[in-house]
């Protein structure tokens, strides 16, 4: 079973400290994910509101957590 799978059945585990272990490496998966897409999304010379439709979430919410350098990416370098 890949890693992912193994951390979504575990996920799913009556075993609370093994379940809340994969909530957060799933949620830190999904922020990684969503950096790296957001990134690829303004390399293709997608606007901020665009992003933000697709997310789910406000054009200001998108701009604020990835613009100027403060994105995920950027923060790990």
């Amino acid at each position: 079973m890949s890693d992912t799978a193994q951390l979504a059945s575990d996920a799913g585990s009556r075993d609370p400290a093994v379940g809340l272990r994969a909530v957060r490496a799933l949620r830190l998966l999904v922020e990684r994910l969503e950096a790296l897409q957001v990134e690829n999304a303004r390399t293709a010379g997608w606007s901020w509101q665009d992003i933000a439709l697709l997310l789910g979430v406000s054009r200001q919410a998108v701009h604020k957590k990835y613009a100027g350098g403060r994105g995920l990416l950027r923060r790990e370098k």
